[in-house]
């Protein structure tokens, strides 16, 4: 018998009732979200896969990787996987893989729809209209037409983004470590360029890379004060990549136009963020949801299925990180 061991919030018996209609029955599955940690190490020790905590909740650590004495996948069901740690499953010689892109048109959508209600002035029409009052005037929307965009992190979700740009009429610039080919910058209607050029030509910057030693803090308050005091942020990578006292100060100053974030240093957000200061129609957090639409769940859930499947077939999985 296979047992499969979720730090997720999944009810074990929606687990089961997928693989049996894909004809696995010989299964155990043991959800362990809510349970101590001693008890999580000793279902651990028996389990052949773990499927990881999309919520983050729970690390997998060296010592619960210590504990894994049969497992031979952990298949987390999200993009990030900052919670594993990887050098310790490659150690112990466990795979490690994700869902990345299944999510990414999600995201990329969430992008221009926030860069939009941004521009448009889209909270303060809504609130003072709301009230009664009649602010035609006040509101001073701008275009995305003509706009200069930056992407940081030409990965599947800044290349899905910037296909939909396109359209808009917008010079599409991007920054990312590893340079796309002339050909595919030529397809895609896209310029690279150094980083410190993109954050001071850009009208809107819009964050798309992984969580690295290289990105944490990547824009601080130096960074944010290259801007033009009419561009805007948008961050739908990882929290810490911005210096949020930074950004906020930013914001209160008017030394940036906008700012959206979908994600946060601490997640829940914590009550002494300093964002959460900042009284501004121009300011849209969200709670880490850019990715989070019907349709990619669907595509988290069936990806994570068929690498359990697969393993259990004595096929490889796919999206191996390590």
């Amino acid at each position: 018998m296979n047992v499969i061991v979720s730090f997720s919030p999944l009810p074990p018996e929606f687990i089961v009732n997928i693989l049996n209609s894909h004809g696995i029955t010989d299964i155990e599955v043991i959800n362990v979200h809510d349970k101590p940690k001693d008890d999580i190490l000793m279902d651990v020790s028996r389990a052949d896969i773990i499927i990881g905590d999309y919520t983050f909740k729970h690390s997998i650590d060296r010592e619960m990787i210590a504990a894994m004495k049969k497992v031979k996948l952990i298949q987390q069901p999200s993009a990030g996987y900052q919670h594993i740690d990887i050098m310790a499953c490659k150690e112990a010689q466990i795979s490690v893989a994700n869902t990345a892109g299944a999510n990414a048109i999600s995201v990329a959508e969430y992008t221009i729809l926030a860069a939009l209600c941004l521009l448009k002035n889209i909270f303060f029409a809504s609130r003072t209209t709301a009230k009664g009052e009649w602010q035609q005037m006040q509101i001073r929307p701008v275009e995305l037409y003509g706009k200069t965009w930056g992407i940081v992190g030409m990965g599947r979700i800044g290349k899905l983004l910037a296909q939909r740009l396109t359209v808009f009429g917008v010079t599409i610039l991007y920054y990312d470590p590893w340079r796309l080919s002339s050909e595919a910058e030529q397809l895609m209607s896209v310029t690279y360029v150094p980083f410190y050029e993109l954050i001071k030509t850009s009208d809107i910057i819009s964050l798309h890379c992984p969580l690295t030693e290289e990105t944490k803090g990547l824009l601080g308050k130096e960074e944010l004060s290259a801007m033009k005091s009419s561009a805007i942020i948008i961050n739908v990578a990882r929290g810490e990549i911005i210096d949020e006292n930074a950004l906020a100060d930013a914001l209160k100053e008017g030394r940036i136009a906008g700012a959206a974030l979908d994600v946060f240093s601490d997640e829940p957000i914590n009550s002494n963020n300093p964002l959460l200061k900042v009284n501004s129609d121009r300011l849209l957090l969200t709670p880490h949801v850019a990715g989070v639409s019907i349709e990619s769940q669907m595509r988290i859930i069936n990806l994570t299925i068929e690498n359990i499947i697969a393993v259990i077939s004595g096929r490889e999985p796919v999206n191996i990180i390590v």
